[in-house]
């Protein structure tokens, strides 16, 4: 297991959720704190300058560990099951940019909100609008070893995949071996039954964890039970990343060492358990 810190450009939309912005300045404060990874936040693919990026993560041993797209339907409400031809074509083609640099850089992107919402339409039209889009770029994304995981989200963001159950169930009717999960433990805590046994539960199709605290702040600041997330989660044997996705308060710098602070002994603690399992 290894931990990411959710970072955009310093050109992103203000309502970008996350904890730093500017990668020049913050790819090096997040490996000081000692971050193995870096969550791109990105809008469009061609934010990242690659050169500069890989020169960045070559000097601070760091790695991508994802790339996020909260951005690309934010920016204007583009969303995989639009009802415009057009719209659809054009989250695609975003897409297809973002898992070309994913090919190069983490090997994953994920699909929060930008899958759409229900609102006044029948869910089984929006199913079936989400499962082509998916199972096209799926198919675009497989020879690039690139994996697409769907983050469930709450109610109160949006009507289309709330629980860990019900995105494993989506899974099976796109039935493509490059799309899982990002659960997300904030939102798991309004949504799912328990969030350990979900989460083991589901491991099979788990690729990326979000960890934040019930009130969205850094790890420690809220009720969640993380001892027991980690039991559960080395007791399934899960090895991928997990990645801070919370409220930069009260400033950036502040929440990720808090977060740092906290997981990091808990993730070592994790590893040196999982090592042992292995050779046991």
């Amino acid at each position: 297991m290894k931990l990411s810190i959710a970072i955009a450009d310093t050109h992103a939309l203000p309502s970008a959720f996350v904890v730093y912005r500017g990668f020049q300045e913050c790819v090096p404060k997040a490996a000081q704190l000692g971050y193995e990874g870096i969550e791109l936040a990105l809008k469009r693919a061609d934010e990242i300058h690659i050169n500069q990026l890989q020169q960045l993560l070559e000097d601070h041993q760091m790695e991508v560990s994802c790339i996020s797209t909260g951005q690309v339907y934010a920016d204007g409400g583009l969303m995989f099951t639009h009802e415009s031809y057009q719209k659809r074509e054009e989250v695609k083609a975003i897409f297809r940019e973002m898992i070309d640099l994913a090919e190069d850089f983490g090997k994953i992107v994920n699909i929060g909100r930008v899958r759409g919402a229900i609102g006044h339409r029948s869910k089984a039209h929006v199913e079936a609008l989400f499962v082509e889009v998916a199972r096209e770029l799926c198919d675009y994304a497989m020879p690039k070893d690139v994996t697409l995981i769907l983050e469930p989200v709450n109610r109160y963001e949006i009507d289309f995949i709330h629980t860990v159950e019900e995105g494993g169930e989506l899974l099976k009717k796109i039935d493509r071996a490059n799309m899982m999960l990002m659960p997300d433990v904030f939102h798991m805590n309004i949504e799912d039954k328990k969030i350990g046994p979900e989460l083991a539960r589901n491991v099979h199709c788990i690729k990326y964890i979000h960890l934040a605290d019930s009130n969205r702040l850094a790890p420690g600041l809220g009720h969640i039970n993380f001892q027991d997330i980690f039991y559960y989660l080395l007791q399934a044997g899960y090895d991928g990343w997990v990645s801070a996705e919370i409220l930069p308060k009260p400033d950036p710098d502040m929440a990720a060492k808090q977060t740092a602070d906290f997981l990091l002994p808990m993730i070592k603690d994790y590893n040196e358990k999982r090592a042992k399992m292995r050779t046991a």
